[in-house]
């Protein structure tokens, strides 16, 4: 079954985007999955289609009215007992990760609602159960980026997409560490040598190399994930041939 993306928004020219090169754009002419993009304001009443209003209670900044993002959704949500996960993109959602993206992937597909101004009405958020999924600790001036990057990271993750069966699981954060760094051709560049162990030939030397190097990368450069780690995983000793 193809797997079925449907994006709400009030700027549809933005998809697919990247998503329509590469990997992604690949999998989506062979059918892998699907994506379909409504216009917002397509729903909005009156002669001006104003999709937004000024908020209760003062503020700056305008509000997605209620009535026209759920008129949006109702025109793309799936039949009782086939429900993709709706999920709302905005800063103050909980943060997207890998393990979500594989949490995606496994299933029928999502339909992402990318708000604009200053938010949308909280009262269609509950009423639609969505879920609230943020890109990083930082604003954007709508959810379309952060919905490219999210169908990104799904995608990719698709039976079929990728080449390589064993890619996804060696990538960062698949297993809580950052990926350990990559060499190629030439074997000397600059007066920089490739480590001598990935020229070795030892796969348990290399793998034991790539394990401490992951663990070491991760305990720097990412301290909160270092320590969500379980305690029983110390760093690894390079094995040698």
């Amino acid at each position: 079954m193809t797997w079925r993306a449907s994006v709400l928004t009030l700027f549809p020219d933005m998809f697919p985007g990247p998503l329509g090169q590469s990997l992604a754009g690949r999998a989506l002419e062979q059918g892998i999955w699907s994506l379909d993009v409504t216009n917002i304001r397509d729903f909005a009443p009156g002669r001006h289609r104003s999709v937004d209003d000024t908020p209760f209670g003062g503020g700056a900044g305008m509000v997605m009215r209620p009535d026209v993002v759920d008129a949006a959704i109702a025109s793309v949500a799936d039949a009782q007992g086939t429900e993709r996960p709706l999920v709302c993109l905005t800063p103050r959602g909980r943060p997207f990760s890998q393990a979500e993206a594989q949490r995606f992937a496994a299933g029928p597909g999502l339909i992402l609602l990318c708000g604009r101004y200053e938010g949308i009405d909280q009262r269609v958020i509950e009423a639609r159960q969505m879920q609230e999924l943020s890109i990083g600790d930082y604003v954007l001036s709508g959810g379309e980026l952060p919905a490219l990057v999210l169908l990104d990271a799904v995608v990719r993750l698709l039976p079929g997409v990728m080449g390589a069966a064993d890619s996804a699981t060696e990538e960062s954060f698949s297993t809580g560490l950052l990926e350990y760094p990559h060499y190629t051709r030439p074997a000397e560049w600059n007066g920089r040598r490739v480590p001598d162990v990935l020229l070795s030939g030892h796969h348990a030397a290399v793998a034991a190399w790539r394990q401490a190097e992951a663990e070491r990368t991760t305990r720097d450069r990412r301290p909160d994930l270092w320590s969500a780690r379980p305690a029983s995983h110390p760093i690894a000793a390079v094995a040698r041939p």
